[in-house]
Order: C-alpha cells, then structure tokens, then sequence
C-alpha cells in the first residue's frame, strides 16, 4: 500500500511494493483486479452501495474517470525509459477528475490519514464524512477554485508547441516568436516525443504537469526568451524534479535543432527557489 509521511509530505511504499493504483484506496478493498482500473467500470456496487443517494451515483462516474487517469501517469517510457515521471506527491493531482492543485489537496490528505474513517479519500474528501472538513491553510473555496488545466488531447498541446525555426523558437501553429515576460516564470517541458511546450505558469491552474496530462516527461524546467531568441534555461520543476542528465536532454535537443547556446545562460537547480511548488 502507498502510504504518505505527513512530516517528510512523501509518499512511500508499504507492505505490497509501490503501485499507482494505490494512492486511490478504495476503502480497503481492492477493486484494480490485475491492476486493471476498467475493472471499476463493472464493479460499481463494491464502490458505492446500489442504494446509494443521487450524489453518490454521480461520484462513481468520477471514480472511473480517476482510474483511467491513473495509467497516463506511465505514459510515454516507451519512448523514454528515464523519462521522468511525476512526483509522487503529485499524483492526487493528476488522478482528480477536477485536477485540483496537488498541494491542496495534500493539506485534505493529511486531514484524512489523521482520521480514523474507513473511507477512501476522495470519497471521503468530496462527499463522505470529510465532506464538512475545511482547512485553515486552504479554505473549500480555494480547493475548488484551484484547478490545474491539464492537456488532455493533441489539438489542445498545438497551441503550446513551440519548434526552432531559423535560429529562433517560434509557435508552431502562428509561427510568432517566443516572447517570455520577464516579470513571470515560464516553463517548458519536453516530451518523449520530443516535442517541446511552453507556457507562463499560473499557480494553481498551469503547471509543467499541464502540458502533457501528467504523463512522464524527457525534461522539464524555465526558460527565457527574447523575440525567440533563447536568454536563460534551467532544470527546475517542483512536479518532476529533473537531474543533470534531464537538463542535457534539454540542451541536446536545442542543439540538434540548431539553436545557437552561446550567450544563453544556464542556471542549475540550486541556483533556483528549491522550495518552488511548480
């Protein structure tokens, strides 16, 4: 079972190894027969009692949903076998059918490991016994309101893509030049396909987990731009915690497509805000 330390806010393995489907525990039970989440699609009575009220009906749709959403965390290793995956204390983000920003929830999280119900998290959280529950740190309000947009299909990723063109980092659909503000933090994740996205990031409603629905990335980090010309890069990100060897993916990448480095600056990840929720 995957368990979360509340003092160190990692999740860690229990008894069982680690496994995705475990962060959603469906009261005790397992409803993943062979790691299979269309098994809920078929097993909805274990998840809610058939004589259940309305609400509780319309949550298993939401459920299911989770389920499906559980498997594109993985996605895209075959391209990339160290691909970086999403931090783990990310993945109640990534798994909410609303995509309610990670570090909320987790402060629900601890609320609900604290309390002594038998009741899954989400159920608990959304319609359960914690239905009640409000957090001095974040209010309901601020949960609901905090949704991060997550980039679920090729068409929405298109207006982000951005490709080098003559020496300069273009949009691909307008071919207008990447212009970063310099007052905001712009990030960037490059996929296993090696396409490459950009986008200024919002907290709590864009994050490098936006671009590609939480599936693993080749890197991640900031970057700056100017008229396309590329200023500054580093390797951070708070939802994928890129390495070195992530970081000259990124570089190599830049430099197949010809872009010239030699006056872009490259910060490491110390040189940045460790602490940074990204």
């Amino acid at each position: 079972m995957l368990m979360y330390d509340i003092n160190t806010r990692q999740f860690g393995c229990g008894r069982g190894g680690c496994k995705l489907r475990n962060i959603i525990p469906f009261d005790g039970r397992d409803h993943f027969k062979d790691n299979d989440p269309s098994e809920v699609t078929t097993r909805k009575d274990i998840l809610f009692d058939p004589s259940s009220s309305d609400e509780l009906r319309t949550s298993v749709s939401r459920w299911v949903e989770a389920g499906n959403k559980v498997s594109k965390i993985g996605k895209g290793l075959i391209n990339d076998p160290n691909a970086r995956k999403l931090r783990e204390t990310h993945w109640l983000e990534a798994i909410d059918p609303q995509h309610r920003y990670g570090h909320n929830l987790l402060l629900y999280y601890d609320n609900w490991l604290k309390s002594e119900t038998s009741q899954s998290f989400f159920h608990w959280l959304d319609v359960g016994e914690g239905k009640g529950v409000e957090m001095e740190e974040c209010p309901r309000n601020v949960l609901q309101s905090q949704c991060v947009k997550y980039l679920e299909s090729t068409e929405e990723r298109e207006e982000y893509e951005v490709i080098a063109n003559n020496g300069r980092l273009v949009y691909r659909k307008s071919h207008i030049p990447l212009e970063t503000d310099f007052n905001s933090k712009w990030i960037f994740v490059l996929s296993t396909t090696k396409k490459l996205y950009v986008n200024q990031k919002k907290k709590g409603a864009f994050h490098h987990s936006s671009f590609i629905s939480g599936g693993v990335a080749s890197s991640a980090g900031r970057l700056t731009s100017k008229d396309g010309f590329l200023k500054s890069i580093w390797p951070s990100s708070g939802h994928y915690h890129p390495n070195e060897n992530d970081f000259e993916k990124f570089v190599g990448f830049l430099q197949e497509n010809n872009l010239d480095l030699t006056n872009v600056k490259r910060y490491m990840i110390q040189d940045d805000e460790k602490t940074e929720e990204s």
